[in-house]
């Protein structure tokens, strides 16, 4: 099958791409600057803006499938309407195409009104996907584990900096992380399983934990010293100051993740390991491989 990936040079796409070779597909890389992309054996290399419709010509020829893997977090305010642009761009190229599958990575969360605009934004983007004539495979997840994280970044980032951590309520919020490795071998999966084309699924490692254990257990996985000291009167709006201090992650990135903690993020519906196995990932595993990619000296 010839495979499209988005984002190819993202966290999740960067790892997605070898492993669709491995798993015996033809794969086309979309980057916005080929030059500065060093792409794994056997990807064939597409250069093009999603943003800019124009460029995209020519991208989806003989694609059968495509990942949308993109968002616009990291470029700060605005991301929802660049995002919201994006989508728009790729799903009327691969319908001008025939593409007839695409598989989008989006955020695990309960629905209704009153979600962070950083979920708002993902749900919005699945939506335009999934008006568009190809059918749509989405796959859920919370907090994905592994080195270039931009949520497990910032748990690393706190416990590595801050021995007391006074925080808001949401530190036992409820949320069930995923590795990286379990996410890209169900993006992997899901094209070998056409019973999946056409719906949405929630994916989440084999725990489910709060933020405030999250932390302590990388914590200790660090070798550092972490007290945590819940108080009800620190929302999320006044934690985003701390860790605006602290922490190096963009603001752009680290804000709208936060605000999104006020909420469970925990799997109802786990349908999809009827139609994908996959051998899923403790996070203290997760964690450790993620600490030691990162050149973090992780305690035995």
């Amino acid at each position: 099958m010839r495979v499209l990936v988005t984002g190819a040079t993202g966290f999740v796409g960067g790892r997605l791409a070898p492993e669709l070779v491995a798993a015996g597909h033809d794969v086309r890389a979309l980057v916005r600057d080929a030059s500065s992309y060093d792409p794994p054996e056997g990807v064939e290399v597409a250069e093009g803006d999603l943003l800019d419709a124009e460029s995209l010509t020519g991208v989806f020829d003989g694609v059968d499938a495509a990942y949308y893997l993109v968002h616009s977090m990291r470029a700060g305010e605005g991301f929802a309407e660049r995002d919201r642009r994006a989508a728009r761009n790729f799903a009327a190229a691969a319908d001008a195409a025939g593409v007839g599958r695409v598989v989008y990575l989006g955020g695990l969360g309960e629905e209704g009104s009153d979600l962070s605009e950083h979920l708002e934004s993902r749900r919005e983007v699945e939506a335009v996907l999934a008006n568009a004539a190809f059918d749509l495979t989405t796959l859920r997840a919370a907090v994905v584990v592994g080195a270039g994280s931009a949520s497990f970044e910032l748990v690393f980032q706190l416990v590595d900096r801050l021995p007391v951590m006074v925080t808001p309520q949401w530190v036992r919020t409820p949320c069930q992380p995923i590795a990286v490795a379990d996410v890209v071998a169900y993006l992997v999966g899901v094209l070998d399983a056409p019973e999946t084309a056409g719906d949405t699924y929630e994916v989440g490692g084999p725990d489910v934990l709060s933020y405030q254990a999250m932390l302590e257990r990388t914590a200790r996985l660090a070798g550092r010293r972490l007290y945590v000291l819940p108080i009800p009167v620190l929302s999320p709006s006044l934690s985003t100051y701390w860790v605006d201090l602290v922490t190096d992650v963009p603001r752009s990135v680290a804000h709208p993740l936060i605000h999104g903690l006020k909420h469970p993020v925990v799997v109802t519906d786990d349908r999809i390991r009827d139609a994908v196995d996959v051998d899923l990932t403790p996070f203290d595993v997760a964690a450790e491989r993620a600490l030691r990619e990162r050149g973090v000296t992780v305690d035995d």
